[in-house]
């Protein structure tokens, strides 16, 4: 019987880490496989972009049509472009033993615990106020204005910290990256998850 895999959600404000901190922890050896979920939009790809691989590209009307079927496990507006999470996908995905990763914000992450409540949620906050702007600005990709906007943004992120199950806070990168291994493998050690896993050993012992 296959192990069910576990659902992570990681919301930071944007110069957090969140991004690096993913894609190292699944760039380690793992004892199972871990995933980032492929979110569905309406945006039209950039360059670079592939189908599959960094979103799944859809049109308004179908998109639409999967609100209307329930097919989502979060959904969201933004900019005029539809972004969201398909609970076909990553209940497939579980129940073949994958550790999904979902990096959506505090409003998705509370639509997520709704339907999925078992859901691990992590929130990534920055050190300080200060060290957020500089990294932003060390970035060299956005404008005075839209580092402005960004810190503005990132006060609302932060205000709902308290909603998660688990905060990381990443001054030093090789420190969170520990503590975020750290929950994923307290997950996975969690009793229920490790009598599926090694049922027949406890069949074995009880026996007799």
């Amino acid at each position: 019987m296959t192990t069910p895999g576990n659902l992570f959600i990681l919301s930071a404000p944007s110069g957090a880490g969140k991004s690096s901190l993913i894609k190292a922890l699944l760039s380690q050896e793992s004892a199972r496989p871990m995933q980032v979920s492929v979110s569905h939009t309406t945006r039209a790809p950039r360059p670079g972009e592939n189908n599959a691989e960094h979103y799944h590209f859809i049109n308004v009307e179908q998109f639409q049509k999967q609100i209307k079927q329930n097919e989502f496990y979060e959904y969201a507006e933004v900019f005029g472009n539809y972004y969201g999470t398909s609970a076909s996908a990553i209940d497939k995905q579980l129940a073949q033993g994958i550790d999904v990763f979902l990096d959506i914000d505090w409003q998705g992450a509370k639509q997520v615990r709704i339907k999925q409540p078992s859901v691990t949620t992590i929130f990534i906050s920055p050190p300080s106020k200060a060290e957020l702007e500089d990294r932003l600005k060390k970035r060299g990709q956005d404008s005075e204005a839209t580092i402005k906007s960004r810190m503005a943004q990132a006060k609302a992120e932060c205000s709902h910290y308290t909603e998660f199950d688990y905060i990381i806070v990443n001054n030093d990168f090789s420190q969170a990256l520990s503590e975020l291994t750290t929950i994923v493998n307290n997950q996975r050690l969690r009793c229920q998850q490790q009598a599926i896993t090694h049922q027949v050993m406890f069949d074995e012992l009880l026996k007799g």
